[in-house]
């Protein structure tokens, strides 16, 4: 088969056998993974975006290259050479070349298409968002996984459905991209995210707010830092809705995002974790009280520097998907579940200690956690350290277990690097503003009373348990002796330190 003799140069020769074994490679990674279902994060970006980069790039360099070589045959006089184009289909090298364009244009135009479409796809993938940059991303995507939206593709929330908001998620990937590439992103990545989209845009498209359900029970097993890693259980009764689902959102948590009710607030912090002025208003009424803590009055002036938001279900649920425990938490969860022997001495305490302890890196901190735990045992209890050696090892694999699921020292993310506003045990959370300091100039108060969320049904330990009826509410007993001074302080002011 011959073509124009144009086509014969380097440059073109080169560009058809880029774009050749480019095709040929998209096609072999193609059939690959749809017979075999292999490949991974890299598989895909070189089978949807590397490669047809460069087959465009081939087919490009053919005309280029077609076109010096003409410019050449003229300048230099030869023969047999047009400054236009003649097609002629009596010439069978006109016909060849024809014929090689069109297949050639119905191959490209169809694996365009398949390409476009997998690419977009595979752009939209959870592998491709949690995966792709694994030191950057790695504490987000494991995170994801342990969540009850790890069956939600990530798009859902952080893009959701719309033309307009794919192009933003791409212009912004864009300069992720770079961040990634040269270094540029913080550690760890900063938050709250400004630009996210509203939640009414992506998590009401299924968490429908007029269709809460209504009270529901929580049990909670702690463990204490003691001798015994003395068990400390608590039943509480959430009041996420009215007592009753056909009363909707009259009462409970959920009642702050009732469609008659608007409530805006100012967060004095990038983090969001003091909030000094909060609006209330009755769309119904009209209604309008603004309280302001009596410790952090707001000025005019803070009108024109801070941020006024109205309050939405990202305002409680900040990391529905990325929440990383905090050490007391996990251990606990561990402990319950037997991955860390409940009747090892001092086990809860030993937990707490590790990590409290700073983690440069990942594999040092493992090391770390391993020679802690064996230090401890050896010096401590030298005969369980004699004679318990398969309980030390399952304690070192539990804590490792804790580790490397919530604790990323190298982008400096762990459960202390995002405050949680949900709850009210690490983080201030409810106390934002159920703190009992909120007053309007009337004299309200933003109440700070712990029924208003939830009542307690049962609490306490083996030797001391005790327990309620559904409609009546237990006292809070704290499970050490502190006094009176839980009433006094807030939970995070002694929870929030690791140890």
């Amino acid at each position: 088969m011959k073509f124009p003799k144009t086509f014969y140069n380097p440059l073109s020769m080169l560009g058809s056998i880029i774009a050749a074994v480019s095709i040929l490679s998209v096609i072999f990674l193609m059939l690959t993974n749809w017979l075999f279902h292999e490949g991974g994060s890299y598989t895909g970006i070189i089978t949807y975006i590397v490669l047809p980069v460069f087959l465009i790039i081939g087919l490009i360099l053919i005309p280029v290259g077609m076109s010096r070589r003409a410019k050449r045959i003229r300048r230099e006089g030869e023969e047999g050479t047009r400054r236009w184009m003649v097609i002629d289909l009596r010439d069978s090298r006109q016909w060849n070349a024809v014929a090689v364009f069109i297949f050639v244009t119905i191959v490209f135009l169809m694996l365009t298409g398949i390409g476009s479409y997998q690419a977009f796809h595979y752009t939209e993938s959870n592998e491709f968002c949690g995966t792709l940059c694994h030191q950057v991303m790695e504490p987000e995507y494991v995170a994801y996984q342990e969540s009850a939206h790890s069956r939600v593709a990530c798009v859902e929330c952080h893009v959701g459905t719309g033309a307009s908001w794919y192009v933003k998620s791409k212009l912004s990937g864009m300069y992720q991209v770079y961040s990634v590439l040269f270094h540029k992103y913080p550690t760890p990545i900063k938050t709250p995210i400004h630009n996210l989209r509203p939640a009414r845009e992506t998590c009401e498209e299924c968490h429908w707010p007029e269709k809460f359900y209504s009270y529901r029970l929580r049990n909670e097993r702690n463990y204490l830092a003691d001798s015994a890693n003395t068990e400390w259980d608590i039943q509480l009764k959430m009041k996420i809705g009215s007592k009753s689902s056909a009363l909707g959102l009259q009462e409970g948590i959920h009642w702050h995002i009732h469609s008659d009710v608007k409530i805006d607030y100012l967060a004095s912090s990038e983090k969001r974790e003091y909030i000094p002025w909060v609006r209330y208003i009755d769309k119904a009424t009209g209604d309008t009280v603004i309280y302001q803590d009596i410790y952090e009055t707001v000025g005019p002036e803070a009108f024109d520097t801070l941020e006024i938001r109205e309050m939405d279900c990202l305002d409680c649920h900040n990391r529905p998907s990325h929440n990383y425990q905090a050490p007391q938490k996990f251990t606990d969860d561990l402990i319950a579940a037997g991955s860390i022997p409940a009747e090892l001495p001092e086990v809860k305490f030993l937990a707490m200690q590790v990590f409290n302890q700073e983690f440069t890196d990942r594999d040092s901190g493992k090391v770390q956690i391993r020679e802690s735990v064996e230090a401890f045992y050896k010096s401590a209890y030298p005969e369980i350290d004699e004679k318990n050696q398969d309980l030390i090892q399952m304690t070192i694999d539990g804590l490792l277990e804790g580790y490397s699921k919530n604790i990323f020292p190298e982008m400096k993310v762990n459960w202390n690097a995002y405050p949680i506003h949900i709850g009210h045990m690490e983080f201030n959370g409810c106390f934002r503003c159920h703190n009992g300091n909120h007053q309007s100039e009337d004299g309200r108060i933003i109440s700070r009373d712990c029924n208003l969320c939830h009542t307690i049904l049962a609490q306490g330990g083996p030797d001391n348990y005790e327990s309620t009826t559904i409609d009546n509410a237990l006292d809070f007993r704290h499970p050490v002796d502190i006094g009176e001074a839980w009433k006094e302080m807030a939970c995070s002011d002694c929870h929030r330190a690791l140890y």
